[in-house]
């Protein structure tokens, strides 16, 4: 396995949650701490030497390329639109063929995460598995995508949405992705990644978890959108 360095962004949710704040442009184009959210995650990827980025597009997508254009930083970007919502996996098979690489890096578009990509590399070459997603513990994990592993950090079960408030592992929106499963992904049809794709990964015992401490924020309500104007404090491009 080789180095990653290319990613897919998942940004075309219809961010229906956020429209009360933001109503007139993609969820990941919404403004925090002075420029459009998805700015934070392609610095990442620029900080740890990415050289291509695909940004999967759907509502309002449109706009984004007359903002960010064909570069950013060291990233070349690039854009794939649905013309009708594919779900998450979906987006992911629809942009596939923009991917060079046997392995990629797959991003939700309303999530930060500052974790180490390098090591997320690392840990995802050692397990040697079709698929790893990073995680984080948090006190209450009802609000996102929830996992148990076992010893070996194999994920033995994955649920799209907790009905438990209580603490637990959470899927903190970055993934490594060998080639192999996006063209597994049915293509030309909705398909969700958190409710189809990674349960199936978990069934076939091909899904590892990459355990991480860093500070993590999503803007996908109007209240954390609020805070992510100030956990981004100081941030400029």
């Amino acid at each position: 396995m080789g180095i990653t360095r290319e990613a897919l962004i998942l940004a075309g949710g219809l961010g229906t949650r956020l429209r009360s704040v933001v109503s007139d442009r993609p969820k990941p184009m919404a403004p925090v701490a002075g420029r459009p959210f998805i700015t934070f995650l392609l610095d990442q990827l620029v900080c740890f030497g990415f050289q291509r980025a695909v940004l999967c597009l759907g509502h309002l997508g449109e706009q984004v390329p007359s903002v960010l254009g064909d570069r950013y930083g060291t990233l070349e970007l690039l854009y794939s639109f649905e013309q009708v919502p594919l779900g998450t996996a979906g987006a992911l098979r629809h942009a596939a063929g923009m991917v060079h690489g046997g392995s990629v890096i797959a991003m939700n578009g309303d999530s930060f995460c500052d974790l180490d990509l390098r090591r997320l590399d690392e840990a995802h070459r050692t397990h040697r598995a079709p698929a790893t997603v990073s995680v984080l513990q948090q006190s209450d994990r009802s609000r996102a995508g929830t996992l148990t592993v076992d010893s070996t950090d194999r994920v033995v079960r994955f649920e799209s949405r907790s009905l438990d408030p209580g603490p637990g592992l959470i899927n903190a929106g970055i993934y490594l992705l060998q080639r192999e499963v996006l063209d597994a992904i049915q293509p030309d049809r909705a398909v969700s990644l958190e409710e189809e794709t990674l349960p199936a990964l978990v069934a076939r015992r091909q899904l590892f978890a990459w355990r991480v401490e860093a500070r993590f924020i999503d803007i996908g309500t109007p209240e954390s959108h609020s805070a992510a104007q100030t956990f981004f404090d100081g941030a400029t491009k």
